[in-house]
């Protein structure tokens, strides 16, 4: 039975290091906002907008406290490639087995073009001071995905 999580939950423990071997633990963001976004593939389309999208109002998330982090199956390489490219501002995360994006719901079935199959979603949380969800989208939309993070930073909704 897939994971369905809810504003309000208790956010899943994770450690997962990043595209320069960094690790990043929830607990090490404890008393900040954290914006966890998983995302199918570095530098597809709608991948790209969305993390483009991030990395054009960072400064203004950051301003409301929070920080950002990418989550793919992707290797480090393959993030170092897609941060240089796009000139990203925030860490992408190795989840090379989908553990964490399991816990989080992100790992399962999708729809792409009237075809099923197993893969990552476009999921975002929200995971407030506290460890709790403040918001989540399970099926993000990549345009504009900035903008939207903002006003739930904003407005909690």
């Amino acid at each position: 039975m897939p994971v369905t999580l809810a504003k309000g939950d208790q956010a899943p423990d994770f450690q997962l290091s990043d595209q320069d071997g960094n690790l990043h633990k929830l607990g090490d963001y404890a008393g900040q906002t954290v914006v966890l976004y998983f995302y199918p593939r570095d530098d597809t389309p709608g991948c790209t907008k969305q993390a483009c999208s991030l990395r054009d109002d960072m400064k203004e998330i950051n301003a409301e406290g929070a920080v950002v982090l990418g989550v793919s199956t992707d290797s480090a390489e393959s993030h170092q490639k897609f941060i240089a490219k796009h000139e990203l501002n925030f860490p992408l995360l190795v989840d090379a087995e989908a553990e964490v994006a399991t816990r989080y719901g992100a790992w399962g079935e999708k729809v792409l073009y009237g075809r099923k199959s197993i893969g990552m979603t476009r999921a975002t949380f929200v995971i407030g001071p506290d460890g709790v969800l403040t918001k989540v989208w399970k099926r993000a939309k990549a345009a504009d995905h900035g903008q939207a993070v903002l006003k739930a930073l904003r407005t909690g909704r």
